[in-house]
């Protein structure tokens, strides 16, 4: 039963897709059919062949690694608040544990290393194998293709800057796709920081949060063709270093002050909307009080968003803590709501509904990283600008529908 619910959330999310068109009379079977099989295939590749699992715990045992090393440099810096030898004792368990001095700092190593990466071809030769995996399933052009492989390693401006050149020649479904993609996945340098997070909650994680990232790129791709169907010939393009780096030294440099911007917008980001959510609740709770419990964002985004995630697998049950958690990650961003599922009583949702949204809420789609990525296009792509800004919010929602059509494949797999 839990299985044919999720099967119905993907032809529904599917048919939601192709219902708010820009044109509904193409062919659109074929480019749903073609992006649902491709998501399956990758899923069954990904979670069901042999030997998945070994290679799961072989990657988080890397994230533990990185963790180590991490700790090792802000213990060196920041002391006891980095992690080290506590000078007193905890009160309880976790007490000491600090955010911005143990865990964030994640974002820096993981930037240099993504960095080095690139510099030493490992990371090219990876997205250009993806990239023709992607161009001959999907029929997309060279440039998308590539700016949506990266987009599983990189964030939603890093991406585009690898096609930098052939942004001005992209059609408009083009660049709806590129967008999308943007939208659908998250960065390498914050996948580690929240896998670190759920690797209480959910085994393996970080081979779960990379899966996820995988699998919602050709999803990305099939919703965008289906919400803006493209008319013209693809645009081909090459991989193009989005950064000059002469040596290893230069490349840890450069990797490490680029990760020195994002990890000070993360902080921003975390410490605005956090207080703008408690001025809201406190605002709501003004108001009298509904079903015995004060008004509050959380609540009312999860009765908003409890039909979604029903239909992504979760039962009916856990719909509204799970579709709190996906209004979180859509209205706020996917950090807090990795935080908040993180937090959860342990009962508060079954561990296949747990698996089901993290692999939802594995995307950037929210408004915050809307204005970030409008920012970063229109400056990559001036002379594109208005179509850009105007694409913007349409992006936002085929982004969300991607990354919930993931959820809804986890949940099928899942169930047997």
């Amino acid at each position: 039963m839990d299985g044919l619910q999720s099967l119905l959330g993907v032809f529904a999310l599917t048919a939601l897709a192709w219902a708010i068109s820009e044109d509904r009379r193409t062919r659109a079977w074929q480019v749903a059919a073609t992006g649902l099989a491709v998501q399956l295939v990758l899923a069954l590749l990904l979670l069901k062949l042999p030997g998945s699992h070994t290679l799961f715990l072989w990657i988080n045992d890397g994230v533990l690694a990185l963790q180590e090393a991490t700790k090792a440099g802000t213990t060196f810096v920041f002391g006891y608040l980095g992690g080290g030898n506590l000078p007193f004792a905890e009160s309880y368990p976790g007490a000491a544990f600090v955010l911005g001095f143990q865990a964030l700092p994640l974002i820096l190593v993981t930037s240099a290393l993504s960095a080095l990466l690139f510099h030493w071809r490992v990371l090219p030769l990876v997205v250009q194998a993806l990239a023709s995996v992607l161009r001959r399933t999907m029929g997309v052009g060279g440039a998308v293709a590539v700016s949506a492989a990266a987009n599983v390693f990189v964030g939603m401006i890093e991406a585009p800057l690898f096609v930098r050149p052939y942004l001005s020649r992209l059609s408009r479904a083009e660049m709806f796709m590129v967008m999308t993609c943007g939208m659908a996945t998250i960065a390498g340098t914050v996948m580690v920081l929240y896998a670190t997070f759920l690797s209480t909650v959910i085994p393996g994680a970080m081979g779960h949060i990379l899966t996820a990232s995988l699998i919602s790129a050709p999803a990305a791709i099939m919703v965008a063709k289906l919400m803006v169907p493209e008319t013209q010939n693809v645009t081909e393009g090459e991989l193009s270093a989005p950064i000059q780096t002469h040596s290893s030294m230069d490349a840890i440099t450069q990797g490490t002050l680029s990760g020195v911007g994002l990890l000070l917008n993360v902080v921003a980001m975390l410490i605005v909307l956090v207080a703008l959510v408690s001025l809201l609740n406190a605002v709501l709770g003004l108001l009298p009080d509904v079903a015995g419990q004060p008004l509050a964002l959380q609540r009312m985004l999860g009765w908003l968003m409890a039909p979604v995630v029903w239909l992504m697998g979760v039962p009916w049950a856990e719909a509204p803590t799970a579709g709190a958690l996906m209004g979180t990650k859509t209205v706020l961003n996917e950090l807090l709501a990795y935080l908040q599922m993180k937090d959860l009583p342990a009962d508060a949702l079954s561990e296949r509904s747990k698996l089901i949204m993290t692999y939802a809420m594995c995307g950037f789609a929210n408004f915050g990283s809307l204005g970030i990525m409008l920012g970063g296009l229109t400056t990559m792509a001036p002379e594109r600008r208005s179509e850009i800004v105007g694409l913007g919010l349409k992006s936002l929602v085929s982004g969300t529908i991607a990354t919930c059509l993931t959820g809804a494949f986890i949940g099928i797999l899942t169930s047997f």
